[in-house]
């Protein structure tokens, strides 16, 4: 489905982190790596795996979420906003979404979400993570952040260079 056949606005947005204006997502079970990627570039992806597809139309509805699936079956619900992604391979599905809805990736709001649980992250005191982390990461890292839910520390490594490289692709 082009964004042209959205029976919403596809320009309606959620103001989140100030004045930040993003588009938050609800994804269905094929697209747990889209969600990860959606969530690296800072935007709000809840991974919703379950059949029950009447509960994740609600879900949508009431959060002013944009359904991303890849069944084609989902397109007799009406009145919500949704995304058939086509592509099989992540990239391409990320570069499909971006296209699609028109996003704004920006480097500087990547990494602010947890990659598993899609919390906002927080930062955290280098000293609080001396147990927590390798001791190279501790030594050779300044800043922190950790996921208040999972407790999981996330610190730039070489992963935030890979992301890099690859939004210059998108």
């Amino acid at each position: 489905m082009r964004k042209e056949e959205f029976p919403l606005p596809v320009g309606e947005r959620v103001r989140v982190r100030g004045d930040r204006l993003v588009m938050k997502f609800i994804l269905t079970k094929e697209l747990g790596r889209l969600a990860r990627w959606l969530r690296i570039l800072g935007y709000d992806a809840i991974y919703y795996d379950k059949d029950d597809r009447s509960r994740l139309v609600m879900t949508a509805l009431r959060d002013k979420r944009v359904i991303l699936t890849r069944s084609s079956r989902m397109s007799k619900f009406t009145g919500i906003r949704m995304l058939c992604i086509t592509e099989d391979d992540v990239e391409k599905q990320l570069a499909q979404v971006v296209k699609e809805l028109d996003l704004n990736i920006e480097e500087d709001k990547t990494f602010l979400r947890c990659v598993d649980c899609n919390e906002s992250l927080a930062v955290i005191k280098k000293n609080e993570v001396k147990d927590k982390v390798p001791p190279y990461v501790f030594e050779t890292q300044k800043e922190f952040k950790t996921c208040p839910v999972c407790n999981k520390i996330f610190w730039k490594g070489t992963h935030w260079q890979l992301v890099k490289e690859f939004l210059k692709c998108l």
